[in-house]
């Protein structure tokens, strides 16, 4: 068995992911300090268990997760595999390779695994235990490893050697056992006291059960009496019930057939009202006719004075219109343009002088410093006569090595520019490349923004939504609330306590309701109407005058109070209303409600005479109109011929509560509907809050991602910016020394020239004399003069343009006014001719309309004496009607009288049937209740036609024979029934359940009793397994113990030689809790104390101590970091002979800096930290490469 590889991702500085192979033998892992070599080690131990984090060189257990560096994002997780080779079967699973891998997430959560199945920390620890490999890792040696060995107690030494030899599992399996006998004594305690005390109470519940076993025979014996009783009392009351129906039967016949008669009178009665009601429309509808032609006609006489008088104002002539002539306008504009194109002809003449000027000038300037140079040049010749030849030959020498220079130095700036543009355009095609390889990534990038943005977007729409339907369904449920609160609160202010309520509450036969249920009014008018019907808005509505009779004998029998009634009648129209004009803003009472049912025609009839209007003096100019008219304001004060009320406003009234109470259940409705709607959309709110939710994660993941890899590439192509950069920058300066170079050449070559002119000069005319000299300032001051006096002439033609320019504009914009005025004042004629044609036809449309009222009037007076004459005739017919509709109605009452008769009759016997029944159902409802059977079985098997059996005497022998039943006799079983309610009695109190708790208990007391003695022998067993388990440890670590410490004299002499080291017990008679104890002595000391000896020595008596335990328990594999580091060369190369002995019989992992642990190895690892913070691993198997070389 040994290790074959280990991966690690994400796991400290191995960003990436990374494998060391690792072959049998050793392996040494090598590197700079820092580069991450101990954290190949801290992976082996996290790998197999390590739940110290400060074992792992860390704070808490997430700082093993790959932080990030400047130029690379953290990672989310670390996961660590280890791979074993199981070919010789060291571990107990069945393959020949075993991969162990565990996981940690930045979240906290972690996840292990043996061969990609999912497993716990516990099962690979117990994997790893018994191939010698415990929680302890004694094979890991890591930095500090040594020294924590030597600060170790007695007892922890001891715990080296246990679990190098397996003991650590026993001592686990030990440690179990204990605590299930510390369970098991709890247990046992517990059951003992329970099995007492079930013991304490069988004996009361015993008795108990003996006295329920005695009155369950009495309880039997009641229950058949009690039944038989109670059957003969249904089979009496049933046989009574069928002979009242039959009597009922006939008093319904005789009201049917008063019932029939009564409707074909009320049928009749109601059409002689409907004919009435049309009589009396057809007589309102010929008064309306009447009053509505007068009001025409005094419409028509207004609108012929109107004509009239709208003729006289049209005939009158308007006012002429003055104002300047538009053709004279326009000549003055025509003129006004002419000017100004004579004025623009001056300024383009104007303009052409200036020019000319401006040319002349500029040659004369010309001209004049030609003459100036020639004057200058003749000038300089002398001069340079007068110094010499001889030193302006000097100057043309000197300025010419200087041109020479200057050239050779733009040639080396040219050299370095054209290097310094190549670098640069390679920097920027290597840049450009980069940028093409990134348009992909960037267009994704661009996607993924987008998706990014939409998502925040609809996130926050959905958040909107939720927030908005939150808060409609608050206040939906406010609303609720309040109108709920309101509905209670009108609820109760309409609970009434008087007549009225309690006939409400009894709801007996012809009762309708209360007036203010069956009213409907219109908003607004509540109030006048209560007015109008005063103490009757709280009466309640009968159906006839027999229900009104019985209600009142209701309230007298009952003594609840004093009602008001309202007593309806047929279903026929109410009496026509009197015919009373309105004045504006008033309506009839029987218009602002609405009524159904038998009570409306008298509602109606109650409000025949109302009229609601405005305020108090319409009210008294109506009645004092019309005696026998009622007026009645909307705030509730009433006024007729008779009476009067009102005043302040009082409490409000019951058809005002009732309408409050119908709106506010309306409200109340309402706010429920929009509250569950709300509901309703709230989840699909939130449910589509959560997609919402879910996307934007999901996106902003990927973006995430997506900015880690762009930032990747942003360094890269920073690099190229900055190279690119720094190239053009040189091209730059190159550039700009170029310029300046080429200037200062271009300035030396102008001055070699000059110079060798006047060298040519110099050496051509030796001898030019004064008079050329004359002649040339001459010719100077006369091109001097003529420029002056063409500057003159130029600002002269300055001048002139100005001022043409000035008139021009001056001219320009009055011709442009001339012709808007003549514009507008032909548009002011115009609109005064169209005026006065529109007054003349007006005229003659208000001349034809006086011709027509005219007509008008004379057809109206012919159409008012029709319908004077229909409306006579109207009111004669409906007179008529009336008579007969009144004999009608007498008949009805008639008959109403006798039905009333009958129904009182039917109603009295209907109450004692009423009682009947309520005594037959109470009966039924015993039977069912007490007996626990249907009424009809109890009467078919315990009626009076069944016999009574005997019960057998307690005296009688098991063969003798049954009495033989007897007849029923109800005193007899009166009798029964007593006799066994007092035998029941003297038994006293019963326990119901004592039979069945007994039973239950005594099973539960034999079921307690069993498992005491199975815990007890169980409890036994488990003491067994402990003492072996003692015994076995004895045994494993006494066995270790003599192999370590033998191991340990001879290490100790092979690396102290002449030295003398050995292990000692603590305890040696107690092998169970005894400790090691590690005396050292080196040669030439005398000290054994480890705590005395030098810091090299200490370690080196620790690793011999470990190689002991390695030696005399060999593990599968051992690392070790860095534990030669404080040895020297002589103490290094003993132990090195140490490490090729237990290469033999295990695999080493070394991380060391030692050149010589080096040379041993068979195989070696580079570990190195790149520039961007992650460790890389280089590979070489050195056994290999020296047999290749």
């Amino acid at each position: 068995m040994h290790l074959k590889t280990l991966t690690l991702r994400g796991f400290k500085s191995f960003a990436s992911a990374t494998t060391l192979s690792l072959e049998p033998g050793i392996t040494c892992v090598v590197g700079p300090n820092g580069s991450g070599k101990s954290n190949v080690v801290d992976a082996l131990s996290w790998v197999m268990g390590e739940q110290g984090a400060k074992s792992l060189r860390g704070g808490k257990m997430e700082d093993v997760i790959f932080a990030g560096t400047a130029g690379r994002p953290p990672l989310g997780r670390a996961e660590v595999s280890l791979t074993i080779d199981n070919t010789d079967g060291a571990l107990p699973i069945d393959y020949t390779e075993v991969t162990i891998s565990r996981t940690l997430f930045r979240s906290g959560g972690s996840e292990y695994a043996i061969n990609g199945s999912s497993c716990r920390l516990l099962d690979i620890q117990e994997l790893l235990s018994d191939s010698g490999i415990g929680r302890e890792m004694h094979v890991v040696v890591g930095q500090g490893q040594l020294d924590q060995v030597l600060r170790a107690t007695p007892e922890e030494r001891r715990g080296f050697i246990e679990e190098a030899a397996g003991v650590l599992k026993h001592r686990k399996r030990k440690e179990k056992a204990l605590r299930k006998l510390e369970a098991m004594a709890g247990n046992l305690a517990r059951l003992t006291d329970l099995t007492t005390e079930l013991r304490r109470q069988l004996g009361p519940l015993g008795r108990q059960a003996e006295a329920a076993r005695k009155a369950r025979t009495v309880q039997s014996d009641l229950r058949d009496a009690r039944a038989r009783l109670l059957a003969d009392d249904l089979a009496q009351l049933g046989a009574q019930l069928e002979q009242e129906r039959a009597d009922e039967a006939a008093l319904a016949e005789r009201r049917r057939a008063a019932e029939d008669a009564l409707g074909v009178a009320r049928q009749r009665l109601a059409r002689l009202e409907v004919a009435a009601a049309a009589s009396a429309r057809a007589a309102s509808r010929a008064t309306d006719t009447f009053h509505g032609l007068g009001a025409v006609r005094e419409r028509l006489r207004g609108l012929a004075s109107l004509a009239d008088e709208r003729v006289r104002l049209l005939g009158t002539a308007e006012p002429e219109h003055r104002g300047q002539d538009p053709e004279e306008l326009e000549a003055q504009a025509e003129r006004a343009r002419a000017s100004e194109a004579e004025l623009e002809r001056e300024v383009e003449i104007a303009r052409t002088a200036l020019e000319g000027a401006v040319a002349a000038r500029g040659d004369t300037e010309t001209a004049a410093a030609a003459a100036e140079k020639e004057l200058a040049t003749l000038l300089r010749g002398a001069a340079d006569r007068r110094e010499g030849l001889a030193r302006l030959s000097g100057q043309v020498a000197a300025r010419r090595s200087r041109v020479e220079a200057a050239d050779a130095e733009i040639e080396r700036v040219q050299a370095g520019l054209a290097a310094a543009e190549r670098r640069a355009e390679e920097a920027a095609a290597r840049f450009a490349e980069l940028e093409r390889d990134v348009l992909g990534a960037e267009a994704g990038e661009e996607g993924l923004d987008a998706d990014h943005e939409r998502a925040v977007a609809a996130l926050t729409e959905a958040r909107s939504a939720v927030e908005r339907l939150e808060e409609r369904v608050a206040a939906a449920e406010t609303e609720r609330a309040t109108w709920s609160a309101r509905v209670e609160t009108l609820s109760l202010s309409l609970d009434r306590k008087d007549g009225a309520g309690a006939l409400l509450a009894a709801d007996p036969a012809g009762v309708l309701g209360s007036v203010a249920s069956l009213l409907g009014v219109e908003a607004g008018y509540e109030e006048a109407v209560a007015a109008a019907l005063g103490p009757l808005a709280d009466a309640v509505a009968v159906e006839s005058l027999g229900a009104a009779v019985d209600a009142l004998r209701l309230l007298r029998d009952d003594d609840a109070g004093r009602a008001g009634l309202v007593v309806g009648g047929s279903d026929g129209a109410a009496p026509a209303p009197p015919e009373v004009p309105l004045p504006d803003g008033a309506r009839r009472g029987v218009d602002v409600v609405t009524a159904t049912g038998p009570a409306a025609a008298a509602l109606r009839h109650l409000l025949a005479a109302v009229v609601v209007v405005e305020d108090l003096a319409q009210a008294r100019a109506l009645v004092a109109a019309h005696p026998t008219t009622v007026a009645v304001t909307r705030a509730g004060d009433l006024l007729a011929a008779t009476r009067a009320s009102g005043g302040s406003a009082a409490a409000p009234s019951v058809l005002h509560l009732t309408s409050a109470l119908e709106e506010a259940r309306a409200g109340l409705d309402d706010a429920v509907a929009r509250g569950e709607q709300g509901r309703e959309d709230l989840v699909g709110a939130r449910a589509a809050l959560e997609a919402a939710q879910t996307r934007h994660d999901e996106t902003l993941d990927r973006l995430h991602e997506s900015d880690a890899a762009m930032a990747a590439v942003a360094e890269q192509l920073g690099t190229l910016g900055s190279a690119r950069t720094g190239a053009q920058a040189e091209a730059e300066r190159h550039r700009t020394a170029l310029a300046e170079a080429t200037e200062r050449r271009h300035q030396d070559a102008a001055a070699l020239d000059d110079l060798v002119h006047r060298l040519e000069v110099a050496e051509a005319e030796p001898t030019r004399s004064e008079e050329d000299i004359a002649a040339a300032t001459e010719a100077r001051d006369v091109a001097q003069r003529a420029a002056g006096a063409a500057r003159q002439e130029e600002t002269e033609a300055r001048l002139t343009l100005r001022t043409a320019e000035e008139r021009a504009r001056a001219v320009s914009g009055r011709a442009q006014g001339l012709a808007r005025a003549a514009e507008r004042e032909r548009q002011a004629r115009e609109q005064a001719a169209a005026r006065a044609r529109r007054r003349a036809a007006e005229a003659d449309r208000a001349a034809g309309v006086r011709g027509d009222v005219a007509t008008a009037l004379e057809a109206l007076a012919r159409s008012t004496e029709r319908a004077a004459a229909e409306r006579a005739a109207a009111e004669a017919e409906r007179e008529e009607q009336r008579a007969e509709v009144d004999a009608v109605r007498a008949d009805v009452d008639r008959l109403s009288g006798e039905l009333r008769d009958l129904t009182d009759v039917a109603h009295r016997d209907e109450v004692a049937r009423a009682q009947q029944v309520a005594r037959f159902e109470q009966l039924r409802a015993r039977a069912v209740e007490e007996l626990g059977t249907e009424p009809e079985s109890l009467v078919e098997e315990f009626g009076p036609h069944r016999e009574v059996p005997v019960p057998r005497p307690a005296d009688a022998a098991e063969d003798d024979p049954d009495p033989d039943p007897v007849p029923y006799v109800r005193a007899e079983q009166e009798k029964r029934l007593a006799a066994a309610e007092r035998a029941l009695k003297r038994i006293g109190t019963v326990n119901p359940l004592a039979l069945e708790e007994f039973a239950a208990l005594e099973e539960r007391h034999r079921f307690l009793t069993e498992q005491l003695a199975d815990l007890k022998g169980s409890r036994e067993d488990l003491l067994q397994i402990v003492a072996e388990i003692d015994e076995r440890v004895q045994q494993v670590f006494a066995e270790a113990y003599q192999d370590t410490a033998a191991q340990f004299e001879r290490v100790f002499a092979r690396l102290f030689p002449g030295g003398e080291g050995r292990l000692v017990l603590t305890e040696p008679g107690d092998l169970l809790t005894t400790g090691i104890e590690v005396e050292a002595r080196p040669a030439g000391k005398k000290v054994k104390r480890l705590s005395l000896l030098s810091g090299g020595e200490r370690s080196l008596t620790a690793v011999a101590f470990l190689v002991s335990i390695f030696k005399a328990r060999p593990s599968p594999f051992y690392v070790m970091d860095e534990v030669e580091a404080a040895l020297d060369d002589v103490n290094l190369g003993r132990l090195l002979e140490i490490f090729r002995e237990l290469q033999e019989d295990s695999q080493l992992v070394v991380i060391t800096h030692q050149k010589r642990t080096m040379e041993v190895a068979d195989a070696l690892y580079g570990v190195t930290m790149r520039g961007d913070g992650v460790t890389t691993v280089i590979s070489q198997r050195l056994r290999e490469a020296a047999e290749a070389g």
